[in-house]
């Protein structure tokens, strides 16, 4: 238990040195993977069952030839890819904030710097160093949030593609598969 409070004071002290940006780098990232496991959780568990009934549903109809049945299957293809994109936009949104951000507290710990600056001169370089290298903190927490989150996104994306693809084909009818291979 002592293990994991050292833990958190040594990631306190790491956000209070990068300064109050950080703070809202880390609530993102929460927000960034709690959507990210909502994704996994939809497209690994819950939509295999919905494209289960979707299939079972297309070949339990006797017509599958009529305008009327084509509209359908295109209005279930529509449905499905809807529920399939659900929170990628804000995913997307959110990963390309966190370089901004990053760039936000870094230029926000400049401004610090150049305070003590103006206060001390140039005499003390350790001094400003120090607050350059705080400074850059933000910067590098802000690559690394987007950069796990532009992977996992990817990964979301294209497995986002697959199913909706793999739908798209089991619900088709025998002229339709036809026009898919040529």
């Amino acid at each position: 238990m002592i293990w994991l409070f050292e833990k958190l004071h040594l990631v306190h002290l790491f956000i209070a040195g990068g300064g109050p940006v950080l703070w809202w780098i880390a609530i993102l990232l929460m927000v960034l993977w709690a959507l990210i496991v909502e994704r996994l959780y939809y497209l690994l568990v819950l939509f295999p069952h919905y494209h289960k009934r979707l299939v079972t549903a297309w070949m339990n109809r006797m017509d599958k030839q009529s305008w009327c049945a084509l509209q359908i299957r295109q209005t279930w293809l529509a449905q499905a890819e809807m529920k399939l994109k659900q929170n990628m936009a804000f995913l997307n949104v959110l990963i390309k904030m966190f370089p901004l951000l990053g760039l936000l507290g870094t230029v926000s710990g400049m401004v610090q710097v150049f305070d003590v600056v103006a206060v001390y001169g140039t005499g003390n370089p350790r001094l400003l160093a120090s607050g350059i290298s705080l400074a850059t903190i933000p910067t590098m927490a802000g690559l690394v949030c987007a950069l796990s989150g532009l992977f996992i996104y990817s990964r979301l994306e294209s497995r986002r593609k697959l199913l909706l693809s793999g739908l798209a084909l089991q619900l088709a009818n025998d002229n339709d598969c036809k026009e898919v291979i040529r």
